[in-house]
């Protein structure tokens, strides 16, 4: 254990940083516009299992391993494998994955940014997603934004900087989102928008939909590519993991549902197409602000909430990939997010650029920077990672049950028992693996 690495203040600073990282775009941006496409409750019930199922066994693990080694993702593996191993390259996807994540999750809270600030000025009348993205300087200049303010964060101490800037934007947030789910459901769509976002319609689930809820569980619980085990890396062992996995999920769930609740008996009330995709968001909330009594007043509101949702996850991602950084070269916090900060810029500006100046088609025309940098990430690195990550907990040939059972049950708190050996060993395995499958095999590639 390394006697100097920096450590968190307090319990509720690891939870509610380890949730900021979990909270964020893909629960209150991603998540609605996957349930409106995939048909509403039946994509939410998947999803609430795939949570508990799949996304719980996988962040305990994630955080063992963290805890275990006290290292970043590039590092971790190498303290925990036994001689001759190569579990570690794991580590250098996982780094990679967040670059990429980051890569397009920078762009879109400069878009949050952009709406607030349009909100603020009272200049929303007329606002549109597709004029917001056909404008490079708006991209590239709210993009320039969004990395400056999260890295400046990251340039102080963790725990004067990251910890304490997350304990007051998650209790803003989630503050915000009561208020606003309140304001929604007085809407005279309310019945309608929380039938077809609670009411299961068994007709249409599918296999797509049970691929689509998992890689969205995983997205929004930010599992396989170490964003959760360098947390866990800051904490000591009073209390035991699972039991603050729970409370992670517990945190990040309620935040996605409470999300829906605002947006779906708006949509419904104003009639516009719960399946519009990433553009949901945004086109459709301005359009409710326009039509709203006060609607400058809720619009600002609902836009700061989604600034405070995305630099949640982003400085925590920042964060990752610094503590990556800063293991590798032995830089100060304040070289490391300058590096860092110059180089997620440059790479982000495939998809800042890739909607107007950069067009870039991956895979159907319509697709762009942004769905590239998606597919690598969401549809390859978060549930193969996972599952790397439960293989190598779980099996004699990576770290192994014991060693993984022994750090997860250190300290106060909810415990792996015996029993459930089978589900972390096999079935999350499988299940994953599966999906994955299924989902390459039926993705849309034209």
């Amino acid at each position: 254990m390394s006697d100097n690495r920096e450590r968190l203040g307090s319990r509720l600073g690891f939870i509610m940083l380890s949730a900021g990282c979990a909270i964020g775009c893909g629960n209150v941006w991603k998540f609605p516009w996957m349930t409106g496409q995939n048909g509403g409750g039946g994509f939410v019930l998947i999803y609430l299992i795939c949570l508990t199922l799949l996304g719980l066994p996988a962040m305990t693990m994630e955080f063992a391993l963290g805890r275990a080694s006290q290292a970043s993702p590039v590092r971790m593996y190498h303290k925990l494998e036994k001689p001759g191993q190569k579990w570690h390259i794991h580590g250098w996807f996982a780094l990679a994955g967040n670059i990429a994540l980051m890569s397009f999750y920078t762009v879109v809270t400069g878009w949050m940014i952009y709406y607030f600030v349009q909100f603020i000025l009272g200049h929303y009348e007329g606002l549109s997603f597709a004029g917001m993205t056909a404008n490079p300087a708006v991209n590239v200049g709210y993009l320039l934004i969004a990395v400056v303010l999260g890295f400046l964060c990251l340039s102080f101490r963790l725990e004067s900087g990251l910890e304490r800037i997350t304990k007051y934007m998650m209790t803003a947030l989630l503050l915000l989102m009561i208020i606003l789910a309140g304001r929604s459901l007085t809407l005279s769509g309310a019945k309608e928008g929380l039938s077809f976002y609670l009411v299961p319609d068994f007709s249409r689930i599918s296999g797509k939909t049970v691929v689509e809820a998992m890689n969205q569980a995983f997205f929004t619980l930010s599992i396989g590519i170490g964003s959760m085990a360098i947390f866990g890396s800051y904490i000591g062992k009073e209390r035991s993991l699972l039991g603050e996995s729970v409370n992670v999920v517990l945190l990040d769930t309620l935040v996605a549902l409470i999300a829906g609740l605002i947006i779906f008996p708006a949509c419904m009330t104003y009639h516009i197409e719960v399946n519009a995709g990433p553009s949901l968001l945004f086109d459709t909330m301005a359009s409710v602000f326009v039509h709203m009594p006060g609607g400058r007043f809720w619009g600002a509101a609902f836009f700061l909430f989604m600034v405070f949702a995305a630099f949640s996850t982003e400085l925590a991602v920042f964060e990752n990939i610094l503590a990556c950084v800063r293991e590798l070269t032995g830089w100060s916090r304040p070289k490391g997010c300058l590096f860092c900060g110059i180089g997620i810029f440059l790479l982000s500006l495939t998809t800042a650029l890739g909607f107007n100046l950069l067009p870039f088609h991956p895979f159907t025309k319509d697709s762009t920077f942004l769905d590239f940098w998606d597919f690598i990430v969401s549809t390859n690195l978060l549930p193969t990672g996972a599952l790397i990550i439960t293989l190598f907990c779980c099996t004699k040939k990576g770290w192994g049950w014991d060693s993984f059972m022994a750090e997860a049950n250190s300290g106060k708190g909810l415990k792996v028992k015996s029993w459930m050996r089978p589900l972390f060993t096999w079935f999350v395995p499988l299940c994953v693996l599966a999906l994955y499958v299924y989902g390459l095999i039926t993705y849309s590639w034209k």
